[in-house]
């Protein structure tokens, strides 16, 4: 199903061609690329724009051949001028033999707009809620024979539910919380203190790198859950008992119960500056452990459709430049620095790490992919327009 949305993704992503306006091409581009598989759309771009989300400004459909919007390994993409406007065309390649000793088949799958394996713990296990949704969550209160944990085949008890018997719910484990961003706040983990959540750890499958946090009284803006397991109400009452028939991990007492998840993707996805910029875009959180995070990977922002933010959204991302004293003109314990209060401090200009691109989107969170850059993306690095590199 997910693979199914990639590809109606891609095919609405290159219908049609519009005016190029203000299209940069690449001082070194190719006049023609022959497309091999682990291609992105993305890749392709970047191989001819300045800024890869230009793609659809130059993309010229050629009807005379089938599905004239899917990109396919051994299709040739060329670099042609209509008017003395480029557009990029594509001619069918043959399909690509893959052999076997017990297999021999025709390898003639499009080719994914972005890396879909990379996508999928983002769009089937983890979404972020608002802290009314968080506040109203039924809750595990207990497991069969009071277990610590169960597992597939096992009863748990829930308390603050009632549905129709036969339902399927998602047990879902908090992750993180996301606090609004200033300068000194930053992101706290499931078990941090001070919030209203069940006091467990943190999910070791969770996607973030663990940060140091402040300012817990400020301002929530999400709650990042984590699917641990898929139950059925087999009775209703309180508690209710569920039955456990799918899981990541094993169910624990405080876990929390929700509706499964239907991520509501858009039916086009098509890269493109955000018009507007909100004021105190950041990226909240970084995927796994580490200095910074680079191509294909990652992030969470603070930003989601309450700001107007949308799934194809492109950002830059820029490191905040530091605030230093100036040695040069004011050395410490000289004349000149005698007096001076602020006037020896000078900030550095913000520095450009990578464009990234939005593409799943909650109230006020969303979660982005970089996709180019010239350096790693950090936690707490500023989102610009993606035209800004300087």
């Amino acid at each position: 199903m997910i693979r199914k949305l990639i590809y109606l993704i891609l095919t609405t992503m290159l219908a049609g061609a519009v005016m190029a306006q203000d299209v940069s091409l690449r001082a070194d581009h190719p006049d023609e690329y022959t497309v091999v598989r682990g291609d992105t759309l993305w890749d392709i771009s970047a191989k001819f724009l300045d800024h890869p989300w230009q793609w659809p400004a130059i993309w010229h459909a050629n009807q005379q051949i089938q599905n004239p919007h899917l990109i396919y390994p051994g299709d040739r993409i060329s670099l042609v001028y209509v008017d003395g406007s480029p557009r990029l065309m594509v001619d069918r390649g043959k399909p690509t033999m893959r052999m076997s000793p017990d297999v021999r088949s025709l390898d003639r799958s499009p080719i994914d707009s972005i890396p879909l394996d990379v996508l999928k713990p983002f769009i089937k296990n983890a979404r972020v809620i608002t802290a009314e949704e968080f506040e109203v969550l039924p809750y595990v209160v207990a497991n069969m024979e009071q277990r610590i944990n169960t597992t597939v085949g096992d009863r748990t008890y829930v308390r603050g539910l009632s549905g129709e018997v036969g339902s399927e719910y998602a047990i879902v484990r908090l992750a993180n919380i996301y606090y609004r961003l200033d300068e000194e706040k930053k992101r706290a983990s499931g078990s941090e203190r001070g919030h209203k959540a069940p006091a467990h750890e943190r999910v070791p499958q969770g996607f973030w790198r663990p940060v140091n946090t402040w300012g817990k009284k400020a301002e929530i803006i999400g709650y990042e859950m984590l699917e641990v397991s898929r139950a059925t109400l087999v009775k209703n009452g309180d508690p209710a008992i569920l039955r456990i028939e799918a899981g990541r991990t094993e169910v624990q007492e405080g876990d929390l119960v929700m509706p499964l998840d239907n991520p509501n993707f858009p039916n086009y996805f098509m890269p493109r500056p955000m018009a507007g910029m909100p004021d105190n875009l950041k990226v909240l959180a970084i995927q796994g452990a580490g200095y910074g995070v680079g191509h294909y990977q990652i992030v969470a922002i603070s930003g989601g459709s309450r700001q107007g933010v949308e799934a194809g959204h492109v950002f830059s991302a820029f490191r905040p430049g530091v605030r230093i004293r100036d040695e040069i003109k004011y050395p410490a314990g000289s004349t000149a620095d005698i007096g001076t209060w602020d006037g020896d401090k000078v900030t550095l200009p913000d520095e450009y790490d990578a464009h990234i691109m939005v593409f799943r989107v909650f109230d006020e969170v969303s979660y982005a992919m970089v996709m180019d850059g010239a350096r790693p993306v950090r936690e707490l690095d500023i989102l610009k327009h993606a035209d800004e590199t300087l």
